[in-house]
C-alpha cells in the first residue's frame, strides 16, 4: 500500500472507475486531436492550399498539443486532474466547434491551436490516473490509459463517412459535441485524485514554478524524452507517413494504403496496455531493452531499398515490408508504456511536470519526423531513408540507456524496484 493510500483510503471501485473513464475521455481527445487528418483533405481542396500550407494546417494541432503538455501537467499537480481534464476537454470542444464556422486559412489555423489542446490531455491523464494505483500496478494502469491513442483510428474510420454524408463541418461539430458531453460525464462521475486530495486536506502549499521545473534539470528526464520521441513520436510519424510510402514505393492505391495505415494504428495503440502489464511484471527496463533491440533490427531491415527503388529483383517486397512494419509498431507500443512506467517510479512527486515534458517531446516527434522524412526523401531520392533516420535514433537511445545503467551500477545508486 502506498503512502497516499494509507493517508487517504479509497473505495474498492474508485481506481478502476477513474482509469476507465479517463481512458474513454482520452480516446475522444485523441480522435479530436487527429481530426485534420481527414477533414484537412477536403479543406485543402476547398481553399486550394499548396502542400506546405496543408502540412502546416495538419501539423498545427499536433505541435500545440505537444507544447502545452508540460503546462497542463504542472497545472494538474496544482489544481487537480479532475478540474484540469474537464476544462481541457471543454476548451478543445469549443475550438473544434468554432472550426466549423471558419472560412479562411488564418481562421482555421487559429482554431487548430485550440483543437491541439485535446492532445495535451495526455499529460493531464497520466498525472491524474497514476496516484490511484500503487507502484507495482502503475505500468498496467498507464498502459491502459495510453491505449486511448486508438482514437486516431476512430477518426480515420468514422470521419470519412460523416464527411461524405454531411460535409467536413459536420465532422467538427459532432466530434466537438461528443467531447463536450464526455467532459460533463467525466466531471460528474469521477473524484479528485488521492494525491491532490491529500495536499488539499493537509493544506500543503503548491510548489513554486522553480520547484515545478527543478526535475527538468536532470539529464535523465531528457533521456526518457528521447525514448518517447522514438516510441511515440516515431509511431505517430509512421502512421502518417505510411499511406504516402506505400503509394510511392509499391504503387498501392490510396484506399488500400489508408486501410493498412489504420490497421497499423489500432493494434499499435491497443498493445500499449500489454506493454504496461509487461513493465509491471518483467520491469520497465527489460521491456525498453527488448524494444530497442527489436526496433534496431526492424529499422535496419526497412532501411534497405525496395525492389522498385533498386531496379533489380533484390529488395524489400511489400509482404516483407508490411510484416516488419507491424512488428516494429508492436514493440514501439510496448516501449511507449515502459517509458511512462519509469516516471512515477523515479519522480513520484513530479509526475505532472516530468510526464508533461516527456509527452511534449513525444508529440514533437510526431510533428518533426514526417517533415524530416520528406526532406531525406528529397535529398537522397530514397523512400527508405526515413528508416535509416529511425535506426540512428534507436541506436543513440540504446547506447545512452546502456551506458547510463552501467554508470548507475558503478556508482551504487539505488534504482526504484518498479523500474527494474
Amino acid at each position: 500500500m502506498s503512502v497516499i493510500e494509507k493517508a487517504h483510503p479509497m473505495s474498492a471501485g474508485e481506481p478502476a472507475k477513474a482509469l476507465w473513464i479517463s481512458t474513454v475521455a482520452f480516446t475522444l481527445c485523441f480522435a479530436v486531436w487527429t481530426i485534420f487528418a481527414i477533414i484537412g483533405i477536403r479543406i485543402k481542396q476547398e481553399l486550394g492550399l499548396n502542400e506546405a500550407e496543408f502540412g502546416l494546417l495538419v501539423g498545427t494541432p499536433v505541435l500545440t498539443g505537444s507544447l502545452v503538455r508540460i503546462v497542463l501537467g504542472i497545472w494538474t499537480g496544482r489544481y487537480g486532474g479532475r478540474l484540469v481534464y474537464t476544462l481541457t476537454m471543454l476548451a478543445a470542444a469549443l475550438a473544434t466547434f468554432l472550426l466549423s464556422y471558419a472560412h479562411t486559412y488564418t481562421q482555421m489555423l487559429i482554431a487548430g491551436l485550440g483543437v491541439g489542446l485535446a492532445g495535451g490531455a495526455f499529460a493531464v491523464g497520466v498525472a491524474y490516473v497514476s496516484p490511484f494505483f500503487p507502484a507495482e500496478k502503475q505500468g498496467t494502469a498507464l498502459g491502459i490509459f495510453g491505449a486511448g491513442n486508438v482514437g486516431a483510428a476512430v477518426t480515420k474510420f468514422a470521419a470519412p463517412f460523416v464527411l461524405i454524408a454531411w460535409g467536413w463541418q459536420a465532422v467538427a461539430q459532432i466530434w466537438a459535441v461528443g467531447l463536450a458531453l464526455m467532459a460533463i460525464v467525466f466531471w460528474f462521475t469521477t473524484t479528485d485524485d488521492p494525491a491532490f486530495r491529500l495536499r488539499r486536506e493537509r493544506g500543503i502549499a503548491s510548489k513554486s514554478l522553480a520547484q515545478e521545473f527543478a526535475p527538468l534539470r536532470n539529464l535523465q528526464v531528457w533521456r526518457f524524452s528521447l525514448y518517447y520521441f522514438f516510441a511515440f513520436g516515431g509511431f505517430v510519424a509512421l502512421s502518417l507517413w505510411l499511406p504516402r510510402y506505400l503509394v510511392g514505393v509499391y504503387g498501392f492505391n490510396l484506399e488500400t494504403a489508408g486501410m493498412i495505415a489504420a490497421a497499423y494504428s489500432i493494434p499499435g495503440s491497443v498493445f500499449r496496455a500489454f506493454g504496461g502489464v509487461l513493465s509491471d511484471r518483467k520491469g520497465a527496463r527489460s521491456v525498453m531493452y527488448t524494444m530497442f533491440a527489436v526496433s534496431a533490427v526492424a529499422t535496419l531491415i526497412l532501411s534497405l531499398p525496395a525492389a522498385s527503388e533498386t531496379g533489380s529483383a533484390f529488395g524489400i517486397t511489400p509482404a516483407i515490408f508490411i510484416v516488419v512494419i507491424f512488428v516494429l509498431g508492436f514493440f514501439m507500443s510496448l516501449g511507449k508504456a515502459a517509458v511512462y512506467k519509469h516516471i512515477p517510479a523515479y519522480y513520484p512527486q513530479d509526475v505532472g511536470a516530468v510526464g508533461g515534458i516527456v509527452g511534449m517531446m513525444g508529440g514533437l516527434g510526431g510533428f518533426v519526423l514526417p517533415i524530416a522524412f520528406g526532406l531525406l526523401k528529397d535529398m537522397t531520392g530514397l523512400w527508405s531513408s526515413c528508416f535509416l533516420l529511425l535506426f540512428a535514433i534507436v541506436a543513440v537511445s540504446l547506447i545512452w540507456m546502456h551506458l547510463s545503467v552501467k554508470q548507475l551500477s558503478r556508482r551504487g545508486h539505488s534504482v526504484p524496484v518498479a523500474a527494474t
